[in-house]
């Protein structure tokens, strides 16, 4: 009878796992403390690991920090490829990207409250700066993607560029995070209106 083995993991495998494992602990005090509070102790403090563990795999809190939103953004970066995929309409792709824009401001909004935390400390910690850069750039393209679709749908080209939809989109959403932050989740309703009052202005005028 033949057998199939099982693979080996490498001790390169076994040590990402590691540092993902940690990441995954780290964000969730990291999303509620902030760059400037959460210490490497206090990150150990609040997780499973020890101290000693999380220095073994992060030589100091930045690269730990770095480390996990780009974990975090390799995973969530992809979020509106389901609507890009599945809108056969430009209605239908306004209602499906201002549902998921709700809802991923309900169901992290720690994670996103992180993101603008690190963003702005980029521009005085230089370590944050290139990681920031790049997963700006990975948001823009994935904004972009769906502005693109809904632009083929609608028979219209975008009225922007790349950046300035992004800043504007990413606009609209930061201030959806302060409101939620500030005022609860009952502002989330009137998120949905201003996505619909504002894709259309993000194309050209119809000729």
């Amino acid at each position: 009878m033949t057998t199939t083995a099982t693979p080996r993991r490498s001790p390169g495998d076994k040590h990402d796992e590691r540092r993902n494992q940690l990441a995954e602990s780290a964000l969730r005090t990291l999303g509620e403390l902030g760059y400037a509070r959460a210490s490497l102790r206090e990150i150990a403090t609040n997780s499973e690991f020890s101290h000693g563990v999380v220095h073994y795999y992060f030589r100091d809190k930045l690269e730990l920090i770095v480390y996990c939103v780009r974990y975090y953004k390799a995973r969530c970066v992809r979020r509106y490829d389901a609507v890009v995929a599945e809108s056969d309409s430009a209605e239908e792709l306004v209602e499906a990207f201002a549902a998921k824009l709700v809802e991923t401001l309900r169901d992290e909004a720690p994670m996103h409250r992180l993101w603008y935390d690190l963003r702005t400390q980029s521009m005085f910690e230089p370590g944050l700066s290139e990681a920031v850069t790049h997963i700006d750039n990975t948001l823009q393209e994935m904004i972009w993607r769906v502005v693109e679709r809904y632009s083929d749908l609608a028979g219209r080209p975008p009225a922007l560029t790349p950046a300035a939809t992004y800043a504007v989109l990413d606009g609209l959403f930061q201030q959806g995070l302060l409101a939620l932050t500030r005022d609860g989740e009952a502002v989330l309703a009137g998120l949905p209106a201003q996505v619909r009052a504002l894709l259309p202005v993000l194309l050209a005028p119809e000729a």
